[in-house]
């Protein structure tokens, strides 16, 4: 038999009401209310419930509901007089109230010289979604990571207007006393006082640095930095003339080009990075050893392989599948194993070693860091072995921020992976031994992937090809391979001049490319209407350099 439910236990069984609903509520009985004091007690239950999850007052509460509804971009005084049917002398008088909800986040104004309009941010709109008060993060006990993310989203606030310097200025300082724990903090507070503008624009190339990897930076991204133009204009003489006090103390620097000081960029002197940002392993040697290519950048290319390069291949693009990459990597953990895997393509110039690597990375939407070789090998001794720990350090910061694990790419490594030199004597041989024994330690201990190709395998040496899991050895297309390179490159090629050329010439892939490159600028050039075969002929026995076939300069 139903049970019946008592007016009493009704009352029990009433939910509390979710935070979505309890605004709702307020700006329906907020409308037209000129927020009397019968209104604040009809609707105090909801009312209370926003104020204490979101920390505000009561009022600051109700003109919290009244923007969202009226948000939540671009909500005015106007908007607020207007639903709350208020006259706007009064209304302004509740200005403090406004900027008590932007000093919690809660909004923001859209232009801090104007604090007439503003708007509800994202991550209150995002919070509230789910049900959720948003809560401003707490800003103590940070590590250097955490204190540069939130630099980051301050001077995000300064470039869309949202806070005035003078007022980011006093955050700034704010936040730094309260790490003092963090070595950046200690030692910009160690630098002594510095002048509003000049702290800022110090902190400023620092965010860059750290959050952009901008080490180049130009007068128009420093502007907002400065609390007026005239402010802006001298200060760009000073750092011209390097009178700046930050050029002067060494802090900053002219960027140069071949020796010549490049007076409208500036950068953090290496000084600088060393003592500020030691926390952030931020090394100046960086910005010459890699670039970072995002797979998203990657272009498709249609890859010819010999049928045995083509299982190779097609095997390690299964692998490189992230589900199947975290798989084994976890059961090679599991039984011991290292977890890093080291590729190695190695063949004749030209057979698609390289752009294998970047379509495998294409396919399976990995990064690539590519290493510069040869900036690895500084003129300076000792700065390489500096150079080659710097960059596996970035390395593994990459792997640990990357939804999917990068790849490392040596490309050309001849250079460092070829036989080590017995009995060292010359420094720049026992520095090239140190650069090769600290990259083998280096693979031992890999947590990610690495391949280096190389065109000269025979000068490998023995401890690096213990170290490569894989080793693929690249081909020559065959014959058919290479008529589909040929009719691929120059679409409009007929199948039997792709025949007569592939047949005639055992050119690899990438030398076919450059001679339809020159026919391709042929055409433009000169809209040629000869024989094409003819002019492709003429094109490739250019490109053969033997002693029959001298190599002869133009088209």
């Amino acid at each position: 038999m139903e049970k019946k439910v008592t007016p009493r236990k009704k009352n029990q069984m009433k939910q509390v009401p979710t935070l979505l609903q309890a605004i709702e509520r307020v700006v329906e009985l907020s409308r037209d209310s000129k927020m009397s004091d019968e209104f604040m007690l009809h609707a105090s239950p909801d009312i209370a419930l926003i104020s204490e999850m979101y920390g505000i007052t009561e009022r600051q509460a109700v003109f919290f509901c009244v923007c969202m509804e009226k948000g939540p971009r671009r909500v005015d005084f106007d908007d607020l007089a207007s639903h709350l049917d208020i006259n706007k002398i009064r209304i302004l008088s509740y200005s403090s109230d406004i900027d008590a909800l932007a000093r919690h986040r809660l909004l923001r104004y859209r232009d801090a010289k104007d604090e007439d309009c503003f708007d509800i941010p994202q991550p209150v709109i995002k919070a509230m979604k789910h049900n959720e008060a948003f809560k401003m993060p707490s800003r103590t006990n940070m590590d250097c990571a955490g204190l540069f993310e939130v630099i980051g989203q301050m001077f995000e606030d300064l470039d869309d207007d949202a806070i005035l310097p003078e007022a980011l200025y006093e955050e700034l300082k704010k936040l730094f006393e309260e790490n003092p724990q963090i070595g950046f903090c200690k030692k910009i507070k160690e630098l002594g006082r510095l002048r509003m503008e000049d702290f800022l624009l110090l902190v400023f190339f620092c965010h860059q640095l750290v959050n952009k990897d901008d080490d180049d930076i130009r007068f128009g991204q420093m502007e907002d930095c400065f609390t007026s133009q005239a402010d802006y204009v001298v200060a760009k003489g000073k750092l011209r003339n390097s009178e700046h006090p930050l050029i002067i103390k060494t802090l900053i620097e002219h960027r140069c080009e071949d020796g010549i000081a490049d007076t409208s960029r500036y950068k953090l002197t290496e000084q600088t990075k060393r003592h500020l940002l030691a926390e952030m392993r931020i090394n100046i040697a960086e910005e010459k050893l890699a670039d970072v290519i995002k797979a998203k950048d990657l272009k498709e290319k249609k890859m010819f392989y010999v049928e045995e390069n083509q299982r190779q291949v097609s095997e390690l693009q299964s692998f490189f599948v992230p589900e199947n990459y975290q798989r084994i990597r976890e059961r090679m953990e599991q039984t011991g194993f290292r977890t890093g895997f080291a590729c190695l393509f190695y063949g004749g110039p030209g057979t698609g070693k390289t752009e294998t690597v970047y379509q495998l990375a294409r396919e399976t939407g990995r990064d690539i860091m590519v290493v510069d070789v040869p900036q690895i090998k500084s003129k300076w001794v000792g700065d390489s072995e500096k150079n080659i720990k710097a960059l596996f350090d970035r390395y593994r910061e990459l792997v640990k921020k990357a939804m999917q694990t990068p790849i490392l790419l040596f490309n050309e490594a001849d250079a460092i992976i070829g036989i080590r030199q017995q009995g060292a004597q010359r420094a720049v041989e026992k520095m090239e031994n140190s650069i090769q024994n600290i990259i083998l330690q280096e693979m031992e201990t890999l947590d990610g992937i690495m391949i280096a190709t190389t065109n000269l395998q025979q000068n490998l040496d023995k401890a690096f090809e213990r170290r490569f899991l894989y080793k693929i050895k690249f081909e020559k297309p065959t014959v058919d391979a290479r008529v589909q390179i040929w009719r691929s490159m120059i679409p409009d090629l007929s199948e039997m001049d792709a025949k007569t050329l592939a047949a005639k010439y055992d050119f690899s892939g990438g030398q076919i490319e450059n001679i339809a490159r020159h026919y391709t600028i042929d055409s433009i050039l000169h809209d040629a209407k000869e024989d094409k075969l003819a002019m492709l002929i003429n094109h490739c026995d250019n490109e053969r350099l033997d002693e029959n076939t001298p190599k002869r300069i133009g088209f």
